[in-house]
């Protein structure tokens, strides 16, 4: 039986990436909620089992081991009854990584961390453009990645939907919805991982927290973004 702890907070990408493939794996678990405004992630205890004070991090019995790539991956190699989630031949997986890649280099840390840290740190009283035009491009992107297939990766779910689907879902919640007419394919992505058994509860819930984080500080802009979005909606777009 597995003895798996997961430290972290339910508005972290990376913390819902690992909670969307433990529950894929079927695997127990004990989620411990960090509170990182009050610094419990740099309590003594933790930075000696994670010296980079990240979340998220996961303990296995004596084993810590933190960034969401890293655990989605260790946990497929050692829990999974199958490869399906992470193929291991050679030219499949490169995809897949390729893919967890994109997700942290370009989707988190080259999309969302500066919008973070514009609205939360630098105090921005708008999103800044730059940003949303970033955020277009990876979205046209990850059109293109899709291609012809129902997942990322192609045919099958892996965990590079669970990394990516995250961050997607939380940037398309409080910064740039992904609209249907521009970016159909992409769009009927995200509502085919929205419909996966709990979805809202390992992923969509977390994701809504911090919208409203993002709508506290930003009401008016906040709600002129969504009213297209909604508009887009309404009008099908994007459905297949």
């Amino acid at each position: 039986m597995a003895n798996l702890v997961l430290y972290g907070t339910e508005t972290s990408p990376q913390v819902r990436a690992v909670l969307l493939t433990l529950r894929e794996l079927q695997l127990e678990h004990e989620f411990r909620r960090l509170d990182m405004q009050a610094g419990e992630h740099l309590e003594p205890e933790l930075l000696r089992k994670n010296p980079q004070h990240t979340v998220t991090m996961l303990e296995d019995g004596e084993a810590c081991i933190w960034d969401s790539h890293a655990i989605i991956g260790y946990l497929v190699n050692r829990y999974a009854q199958d490869d399906a989630l992470y193929p291991k031949e050679p030219l499949q997986r490169a995809v897949v990584d390729q893919r967890l890649h994109f997700e942290s280099g370009v989707l988190f840390h080259g999309c969302f961390k500066p919008l973070q840290r514009a609205l939360f740190k630098e105090n921005a009283t708008e999103v800044p453009k730059d940003r949303i035009a970033d955020l277009h491009a990876a979205y046209d992107l990850l059109e293109l990645f899709l291609g012809e297939n129902p997942y990322l990766a192609g045919g099958q779910l892996t965990i590079a939907d669970f990394s990516v689907v995250a961050t997607l879902s939380t940037l398309h919640l409080s910064y740039c919805p992904v609209e249907g007419a521009k970016n159909p394919k992409l769009s009927a992505w995200l509502a085919r991982l929205s419909a996966l058994p709990h979805y809202e509860e390992d992923n969509l819930r977390g994701a809504r927290q911090l919208a409203e984080r993002v709508r506290a500080k930003l009401p008016k802009q906040f709600d002129k973004l969504w009213q297209k979005a909604f508009e887009d909606i309404k009008s099908g777009a994007g459905k297949q």
